[in-house]
């Protein structure tokens, strides 16, 4: 008898079962796709739900005074909040949840809070309306001009970040309005217009942001593991050396908030802000210390327990991540934005102006809402896809974030700090890999009793070893996706901004 026939001789038993078996999965395949369908129009309705309510409201707010190009602007600035909540803001999450330390929905809620939070206690009341000084207000003698350019600009971020957040590519807004604003400046009022000196100066952070990320995330975890993680006695080490770390860290987030959190509502000095640092220190180091030789006395002499000890200092970076995120990256949106209400209400082109808390509230609602929206595809690639993060790596990429921000601020160094927390996800990851190749390219010969270039013995164990010895840790594709998407988001934005002006200043 057939091993593929029944008791009864009839062979088709098993291409029946296939045969279902295929139409189940095509059956599941069709149900998840519909399922994905429906919850990708909701969120799309829930999105254009809140672009007419902004719309409303702008109706009622202009009592029909210049109604017509303010609700434009309005509902494009709305988008452009949706869209840096959608991938932006995963930056200071995606760690946290890629640890573990939280799940993606408690990751959504505390950051959509604190980023509404931080836009609106610490958005400013007045905000510059050409991001980074890259044009000249002078340079538009039409107000007009000058409010198409605007709007160019901030469509065409808008689009961009959109486009990014599609493909998987954590880009940062604030170099997608800097290449909004030139591309439009340089369609209305010509080359001269631009600050070639400033945007060389935005060029090189391509570079600066995520290579000083990755140092200090990679430095930072270096020392952990050889602190702590490779240590006999680690719960011993962890005692020592955990509030140390996470003195530190509050050390850093409190200059962080100080100096970019809060910079448009309260500026220090260099002496207070240093006073607020160390006192950070001193107490969280106090407080922890206490913490972690109360919690020592149950852990194992395990890493997992080591790293658990880092869960509630990751939800805190998390949430402060946010906050100052939320208080510096709403101009963004409402920079452009409020240019524009003020050219309208007041006929006047100005570099700077009073924000009206109503647009303030366009940003920070419309962050929160692309952030709960289509903030997860971005927040599971920063923090599970580009490499694997436990707590401790994603202890030292968000330490990383705090500190590189304060350190490149105190330089003059423009930096961007979606470019700094991505470059310190890929720092630990290459760290990892380099030391985890490393162990293997020295254990694997001795184990098969041979150098490298051993060709007898045991085969089977030294082409495991070979493959062993090129593991890769750090997923390429992503790197060359992102690396790809960060190198044309100017030009991108720019030649983008551009195009629309000219289309706008033609039919508008």
């Amino acid at each position: 008898m057939s091993l593929f026939s029944r008791p009864d001789g009839n062979p088709s038993t098993v291409t029946k079962r296939s045969t279902v078996d295929k139409d189940l999965k095509r059956i599941v395949q069709l149900e998840k796709a519909a399922v994905y369908t429906s919850q990708r129009s909701l969120k799309l309705g829930f999105g254009l739900l809140f672009l007419l309510g902004v719309w409303v409201f702008i109706f009622f707010k202009s009592g029909g005074d210049g109604f017509t190009i303010l609700a434009i602007a309005a509902i494009v600035g709305g988008y452009m909040a949706i869209n840096i909540g959608a991938n932006d803001v995963a930056n200071n999450v995606g760690p946290a949840v890629g640890s573990k330390a939280l799940t993606m929905f408690g990751a959504l809620i505390i950051a959509a809070i604190f980023e509404a939070g931080g836009a609106l206690i610490a958005g400013g009341d007045v905000v510059s309306t050409i991001s980074k000084s890259i044009i000249n207000p002078d340079s538009f003698a039409d107000k007009n001009i000058f409010i198409w350019a605007m709007l160019a600009a901030l469509l065409a971020a808008a689009i961009w970040v959109n486009l990014a957040t599609m493909v998987g590519a954590p880009v940062s807004t604030t170099h997608s309005i800097v290449g909004g604003v030139m591309g439009a400046g340089i369609a209305a009022a010509g080359f001269a217009s631009v600050d070639w000196v400033v945007m060389f100066k935005i060029a090189a952070s391509w570079v600066i942001s995520p290579v000083l990320g990755g140092i200090v995330a990679a430095a930072f975890l270096a020392f952990v593991k050889f602190a702590v993680l490779y240590r006999e006695d680690k719960i011993r080490a962890a005692k020592r050396w955990v509030p140390v770390l996470v003195a530190i860290m509050a050390a850093a987030f409190s200059v962080y908030l100080v100096m970019k959190g809060f910079k448009r509502i309260w500026k220090p000095d260099a002496s207070t802000i240093a006073l607020i640092g160390a006192a950070a220190f001193v107490v969280s180091y106090g407080v922890v210390k206490s913490a972690v030789a109360r919690a020592a006395v149950n852990l194992e002499n395990r890493r997992k327990s080591v790293g658990n000890l880092f869960t509630i200092p990751l939800i805190c970076a998390a949430a402060l991540l946010s906050f100052a995120h939320g208080s510096n990256d709403v101009a963004n949106a409402v920079g452009p934005l409020a240019a524009i209400v003020n050219a309208v209400t007041q006929g006047a082109v100005a570099a700077k102006v009073v924000l009206p808390f109503w647009v303030l509230a366009i940003g920070a609602i419309g962050i929160s809402i692309g952030l709960l929206l289509f903030g997860p595809k971005i927040i599971e690639i920063v923090g599970e896809k580009i490499t694997k993060l436990d707590r401790v790596r994603a202890f030292c990429v968000a330490l990383s974030a705090s500190i590189t921000v304060i350190v490149a601020s105190t330089l003059g160094l423009p930096v961007s700090s979606t470019h700094i927390a991505v470059g310190a996800v890929f720092g630990v990851g290459f760290l990892r890999e380099f030391i985890t190749n490393r162990r293997v390219n020295i254990a694997m010969p001795r184990a098969v009793g041979a150098a490298p270039s051993f060709e007898g013995g045991d085969g089977s164990v030294y082409r495991s070893w070979a493959k062993a010895r090129k593991r890769k840790l750090v997923r390429r594709r992503h790197l060359i996706n992102i690396i790809a998407a960060w190198l044309i988001t100017v030009p991108a934005s720019a030649v983008l901004a551009g195009i629309l002006f000219m289309l706008i200043n033609t039919f508008g």
